[in-house]
């Protein structure tokens, strides 16, 4: 993301994760764990919409880890399907989550599929919960997206043509989640990321104003 990013593995169930972190200034408020879009489809953890969470998160006074999947970049393994890629996570949340440090799960399309599991077991598996979930076009058509806590930020394009807008509605309505929808928006939300990195830190602000 920019000269300071620090580029390290841990220990995953497949092999080494390739992980790269970003701290704020000051003392951190928190750990931030993003996901990355479909590892088939060219998604890495170096994707603009993925850096741009990482970026807002930052800005927020979060410790930010991003990871390549297994079988992208220097992660070793292979896709699996959904499964494998969810202990990844899993993997780089313990690798990174310390005692009483609040933890962000965010991350976009497949990526928003990953950290909604993650938020979903982390109470069972790690005995604590997630302090806040970002989804950006979480593919909901395609993976069992699970309900998530009712703070959860949602941010989706008007134009998505890859997740449809219809398919996230349908996703959040048995929730009553709010879904931030961003005019004119594709799925990757070319020419709009400064927008989309304003609503998730506004998305903080207005918690705090609450």
């Amino acid at each position: 993301m920019n000269s300071a990013t620090q580029r390290t593995t841990v220990t995953g169930p497949a092999g080494a994760i390739e992980c790269a972190i970003d701290t704020p200034p000051g003392a951190p408020r928190g750990l931030a764990v993003v996901c990355h879009p479909h590892p088939l489809h060219g998604g890495t953890m170096d994707n603009k919409v993925v850096q741009t969470l990482a970026r807002a998160l930052v800005q927020l006074g979060y410790t930010s880890v991003r990871f390549n999947f297994r079988g992208i970049g220097a992660s070793e393994g292979s896709w699996d399907e959904g499964r494998g890629e969810v202990e990844d996570a899993f993997a780089v949340v313990s690798a990174h989550h310390q005692a009483g440090v609040p933890l962000v799960l965010a991350g976009f399309s497949f990526g928003g599929y990953v950290a909604s599991q993650v938020a979903s077991q982390s109470s069972a598996r790690m005995q604590f919960s997630a302090e806040r979930v970002v989804l950006v076009g979480p593919a909901v058509q395609n993976f069992d997206v699970p309900a998530v806590p009712a703070d959860t930020v949602v941010i989706h394009g008007e134009l998505d043509d890859v997740v449809p807008l219809s398919a996230i509605f349908d996703w959040a309505r048995p929730q009553a989640l709010p879904v931030t929808v961003l005019p004119g928006a594709g799925h990757f939300f070319h020419g709009q990321l400064p927008v989309l990195k304003q609503i998730v830190v506004g998305a903080w602000a207005s918690r705090a104003a609450g």
